[in-house]
């Protein structure tokens, strides 16, 4: 059995923002819906703590990062230390990754 490893999660202000508009989003229809997606979401990126190399790579545009897809999402990550990752943006799949802030500007 392999050994888990522990680290910790950054999560960047991009991808707050991502959660954000997502729950913001579903609110609209159902407020017990948004808190229940929220919570799906952020119990996925907490999975990174004890396996960090759940996600595939993913690389676009020269960032060498993971992702790791949740239900419609892509949570894009990296590895800033051995064992501290940032969680760069939630991706919803429908939307073009070129239109990303995460990825735009010298990334």
């Amino acid at each position: 059995m392999a050994k888990r490893r522990l680290v910790a999660i950054e999560i960047l202000p991009v991808a707050k923002k991502d959660l954000q508009e997502i729950v913001d989003f579903i609110a609209r229809g159902s407020l017990k819906y948004a808190k229940l997606e929220k919570h799906l979401i952020v119990d996925a990126i907490n999975q990174l703590y004890y396996f960090p190399e759940l996600g595939t790579p993913f690389d676009y545009k020269s960032v060498d990062a993971r992702k790791l897809t949740f239900r419609n999402y892509l949570v894009i990550y990296r590895f800033k230390t051995t064992n501290l990752i940032e969680v760069l943006t939630i991706h919803h799949h429908a939307r073009l990754i070129a239109n990303n802030p995460a990825f735009k500007g010298d990334e």
